[in-house]
């Protein structure tokens, strides 16, 4: 198999603001690997809240090239090779095999992994401002979405009025996530407010790996969801003693084989399970997409907030994000 990789930074529609940064745009890696003149593609998108960016997964990528070897459906074995650093990376390459053994293949990635093409609608991101601003957002996506994510953590006292904005233009179901910026007295003042509000729930309230997750858990009226606490499989157990449920992100977890193993284990343990995505184009979004039937809540928008998205395919039907039907991811660049 040969391998090549570039690359691409990516506009957004808007500035995106959460707790911690502001973009107007990302940088991502796209990875083509041709086998019998078949193509398969893939996508990192790297965070640097993880000490990753465009440039080391592109150096991971590179590295990666040479072991590969010449089997594309010995998915286990090769990643396997893989040094186990550079997720985002990491996920590009499982996408990229997964996208080539479904066009060899001649069917979607879905298939090949026994699931459905349907999945629980994406809830629609409303990223971090004062409170008429996110209610404004809010009512702009009237009709489109059918649930809607508010970024909070901007530590001004304002967290529960950003909410109660929203709430005030909409009856769509509503998640937050704080982005760790709340302490333990700031998230035991919160939720209960936000219950009322009918929140369903909090995503990640507390810093990673913070010792009061446990009381917050024990506490909370609202259930807890952890995202920066919880990257591959080996963290799954210990969150579940400081949550109620995972968000798992293929960029996070290293691509669709470990979000899979993420998603049963969730489950074995009672935990809830959200599908998530970084800032990320059509490609990155389709290998989700192909997963998303495994999960309880799917945050999949982020091809949606991009000026234009690269490479078209997932479609937008009445709020969930399909897959196309086409061989392997189903995407193209456009």
């Amino acid at each position: 198999m040969q391998l090549s990789a570039r690359i691409v930074r990516l506009r957004l529609a808007e500035t995106f603001v959460i707790s911690r940064e502001a973009s107007d745009t990302t940088e991502v890696v796209h990875l083509e690997i041709r086998h019998q003149d078949v193509s398969g593609f893939g996508e990192a998108a790297p965070s640097s809240r993880y000490g990753e960016s465009a440039a080391s997964a592109l150096a991971y990528v590179e590295e990666a090239a040479g072991s590969l070897g010449d089997d594309p459906f010995a998915l286990e074995e090769v990643l396997g090779r893989l040094p186990a650093r550079e997720s985002a990376a990491r996920a590009a390459i499982d996408a990229g095999l997964h996208d080539l053994c479904g066009k060899l293949a001649g069917v979607p990635v879905r298939r090949l992994l026994g699931l459905s093409r349907g999945g629980p609608p994406t809830s629609w991101t409303v990223w971090l401002g004062d409170p008429d601003e996110m209610a404004r957002r809010a009512e702009r996506v009237a009709g489109r979405f059918r649930r809607l994510k508010l970024k909070l953590g901007a530590r001004d006292g304002l967290d529960v009025e950003r909410v109660r904005a929203v709430r005030g233009v909409t009856e769509l179901p509503l998640q937050v996530d704080v982005n760790e910026a709340w302490s333990l007295e700031e998230a035991l003042d919160a939720v209960p407010r936000l219950a009322e509000l009918g929140v369903e729930y909090c995503e990640q309230p507390l810093p990673a790996g913070d010792a009061a997750g446990l009381e917050l858990k024990r506490r909370s009226p609202l259930k807890i969801f952890v995202d920066e606490d919880c990257h591959t499989l080996v963290d799954v157990a210990r969150c579940a003693e400081r949550a109620h449920g995972v968000n798992v992100k293929l960029a996070k977890s290293g691509g669709i084989r470990e979000a899979v193993r993420m998603v049963h284990a969730a489950r074995a343990l009672g935990l809830g399970a959200m599908l998530g995505c970084m800032l990320e184009s059509g490609l990155g979004i389709a290998a989700g997409a192909h997963v998303a039937s495994l999960f309880d809540h799917v945050d999949l928008d982020g091809n949606l907030l991009l000026a234009h998205d690269p490479w078209p395919g997932v479609e937008l039907v009445d709020g969930v994000q399909l897959p196309a039907e086409a061989p392997g991811l189903g995407v193209l660049p456009g």
